[in-house]
Parts: C-alpha cells; structure tokens; sequence
C-alpha cells in the first residue's frame, strides 16, 4: 500500500508539472510579458488617410484580445513594426460591354517582428489581404469602412498566427 501511494503521488506530480506551462497562442509566457506596436507608416502609393493609425490600433486590439501581454509604449519583449505598402483598387472581372463588374480593394502591410528573448523567433514578412465589391458601387462611407475592417482582421490574425501562434 505505501508503494501505491508513493507511485500514484509521483504520476500525479508528473502530470501537474512534468511538461510546464503551455500557451495555446506560441507564446512563451514565461518571457514575454510586454509587446509593443510602433506605427506603421503608410507608404502605399495611393493614401488612404487615417489607414496607417486604424491598422496599429487593429494589431494593438488582436494581440490584447488574444494573449495576457502588456502593452508598452517602448522597451517591451516584442515589437511589431511595419509600414502599409500598398492600397489598390482593381478591377477582377468585366462584363461584355468591357465595364468592371466587380473591384478589388488590397491592402499589403510589411512587418518586421523581434522578440528580445528569442531572436530566432524574429519575422520579416509581407501580409496581404482584399475585399471584392460590385463593380459599379463607389467604395466610400460605411462600405469602404467594412471593407478596411475586414481586410484589416484578416490580416492582424495572419501577422498574429506567425507571430505568436506559430501557425
């Protein structure tokens, strides 16, 4: 009976403890506590205003919504850095009479990713994403917004997944 004992502690603890905490997202919660998102520039060749503030507010939410990390404004364990590098409109497809049927908006941002205590973990990647819309409406007012809403969460989770979640 004292050996039963002994050996069903010692599997107990094994469990509890033998594999460490984990983190669904990737991250290492044991370093990193802060992260930090400078603003990203918008240097696309066609400006859209505001763009640039509401993209760094978009990544800012989806890391606070999505892990336990501080927002710093300087100093912190990851950073996130960047500049918007494209902002299209396109025609996709064309109706008989050679008039756009439908349009393409594309937002491509460039970010750079450190990790202070993992510099293997540290990313440079373009993210890109596009909303279709009918090509005869004007993309202006509360379509233009769901449109960069949308784009925006798209991308925010894709620099999220290669970040922090390692997907």
């Amino acid at each position: 009976m004292k050996y039963f004992k002994l050996t069903v502690f010692i599997l107990i603890a094994f469990t509890f403890f033998g594999c460490g905490p984990y983190s669904f997202t990737g991250v290492n919660q044991l370093t990193a506590k802060t992260f930090q998102v400078n603003y990203f520039q918008n240097n696309a060749p066609l400006i859209e205003p505001g763009l640039e503030r509401d993209f760094t507010l978009a990544l800012q939410d989806i890391i606070l919504n999505q892990t336990s990390l501080d927002l710093v404004k300087s100093g912190a364990d990851l950073t996130y850095e960047g500049e918007i590098v494209e902002y299209r409109i396109s025609p996709t497809t064309a109706t008989a009479d050679n008039r756009a049927a439908q349009n393409r908006l594309t937002i491509s941002v460039n970010v750079r990713f450190f990790d202070k205590n993992d510099e293997e973990s540290d990313l440079e990647k373009r993210f890109s994403f596009f909303y279709d819309y009918d090509g005869s409406a004007q993309l202006v007012g509360s379509q233009k917004d769901t449109a960069i809403e949308e784009i925006f969460e798209r991308i925010t989770q894709d620099i999220f997944n290669a970040t922090l979640a390692k997907w």
